[in-house]
């Protein structure tokens, strides 16, 4: 089976409208509901033991957040800082505005060096800009095969879907239905258990990894005063696409960008606990530049593309905090809506309460309005966040924006109007609660309302609405009867 390199929602180019739609047939999906159930439990269990293990976890995500934010105040004289750091090594590096300038500097590149095989690790900011498909439609005459060589990301590259989380990409695919994947791609059946399935998996990337033309890698951080991009996984495959073929290109999001060694102690103690449980992740490596005349092996050419993509347009604004993730999946694994939907009906590349945030800055309110109400507000996702953002308040701010630019439509301001109305005066409170009361009778079910009428009914579609109390808190306080 050949690779595929478009994938439905795939990258911020795809268009996302629709997550209501999306979501309501995922929770309809019960084998999708218990795999990111089963995942999340292990993983909060784990990365709750490992922090509490950390003694210092609390100040260092208080420390994380103040680096980033000191890091955004200065992050241009920190990206030249880097970028002159890479050249002095001999790495080249390109300053990308958006996707379609990333893929072009990769594509020319590819026509330079005569590349046909380009083998690739994880990396959200290539999902992002939807490179593999990009490339392959904008130089057909190239015939590029671009093979993704984490396992998780390349069972779903050639079934042809896309990543469903941040750190595990194929969660919502059973193992049977990976065997059936590669089997396809073997030309034979093969059983679905792991061992037999990475087995082969090994066997057929190790010939990609050897035949590659140019190794495209991601980052989960760049040093500005070394000039180093360090990336950690648990796979290995990094380190072979970053060092066996002739050309290594790294490609990284500006925001990852932290000032000083010192400062990366401080993320990677706290990135692989997030998200995995792990005290660190089995590879973390560090590449500065290509090989040096007395260094054995490595690439001749290191190339460095840093990425804006509309991330500098938030720099100094109300969003700037979307800014400091370092992309460890935490707050999807809290997060009750990502937990009842998975990331597919997201739509996009981020997923989960910071793609409900970073997408509709990325790609604007309009396509992506619903994105910002798939949270239920309740903080876990800002509690598990190691660099501590407020995730829930700044999904509040892009309501309140759609709100003022009238993206959120007419019914639903009236709706909120008519809310506020009511919770600011007590009586008018009273006499709706009694209604309310009066009326759910008929809807009942052994206590409890099982479907709503109207523009309630989502709420009680996959939940118990339990019954109103006969008479409320502050009835029985005024009979003495608390």
């Amino acid at each position: 089976m050949a690779a595929k390199a478009g994938r439905p929602g795939e990258g911020l180019e795809s268009r996302v409208e629709g997550f209501n739609e999306r979501a309501r047939e995922a929770v309809k999906d019960e084998r999708l509901r218990s795999a990111v159930a089963v995942h999340s439990k292990n993983t909060i269990r784990n990365r709750n033991a490992a922090l509490s293990a950390l003694p210092d976890a609390p100040e260092l995500r208080e420390r994380a957040y103040r680096i980033k934010q000191e890091t955004m105040a200065n992050l241009d004289r920190h990206l030249e800082r880097m970028a002159s750091a890479v050249e002095k090594r001999g790495g080249k590096v390109f300053f990308a505005n958006d996707g379609e300038e990333a893929v072009r500097y990769i594509g020319e590149l590819a026509r330079r060096r005569g590349a046909k095989i380009i083998t690739k690790s994880k990396s959200m900011a290539t999902e992002e800009i939807e490179l593999n498909r990009r490339l392959q439609e904008e130089y057909p005459e190239l015939g590029l095969e671009i093979v993704e060589t984490d396992l998780g990301e390349w069972i779903a590259q050639l079934a042809g879907e896309a990543p469903s989380h941040i750190v595990a990409p194929i969660l919502h695919m059973s193992r049977h239905r990976a065997a059936e994947v590669l089997s396809e791609e073997a030309g034979h059946p093969l059983p679905p258990n792991v061992e037999d399935l990475v087995s082969f998996a090994r066997e057929r990337l190790r010939q990609k990894f050897l035949s590659a033309d140019i190794g495209i890698t991601g980052a989960n951080f760049g040093v500005a005063e070394t000039g180093t991009v360090v990336t950690a996984t648990n796979e290995g495959n990094e380190g072979l696409v970053a060092s066996v073929p002739s050309v290594h290109v790294a490609v990284m999001g500006i925001e990852k960008v932290v000032p000083r060694l010192e400062d990366l102690a401080v993320f990677l103690r706290l990135l692989a606990r997030s998200a995995t449980g792990q005290k660190m992740t089995v590879y973390t490596d560090f590449v500065s530049g290509p090989k040096g005349e007395d260094e054995p092996d490595g690439p001749e050419e290191f190339h460095l593309v840093l990425l804006d993509n509309g991330r500098s347009s938030l720099l100094g604004g109300e969003f700037e905090e979307a800014l400091y993730c370092i992309r460890c999946g935490a707050c999807l694994n809290v997060c009750p809506v990502y937990r009842q939907t998975g990331g597919h009906a997201y739509g996009s590349t981020y997923s989960g309460p910071i793609g409900a945030v970073i997408t509709p800055l990325l790609k604007g309110d309009e396509e992506a309005k619903d994105l910002p109400h798939a949270s239920s507000l309740c903080g876990a996702c800002w509690e598990a966040c190691p660099v501590g953002i407020p995730l829930h308040e700044l999904l509040l701010r892009l309501r309140r924006r759609q709100a003022e630019t009238g993206i959120s439509g007419r019914a639903q301001r009236l709706a909120f109007d008519a809310f506020e109305f009511g919770m600011r005066r007590p009586g008018l409170y009273g006499i709706g609660a009694k209604a309310a009361r009066g009326v759910q009778g008929p809807l009942l079910r052994d206590g409890v309302a099982r479907s709503l009428p109207g523009p309630l009914k989502g709420w009680a579609e996959s939940r118990e609405i339990p019954h109103l109390a006969e008479k409320s808190f502050r009835e029985l306080w005024r009979e003495g009867g608390i």
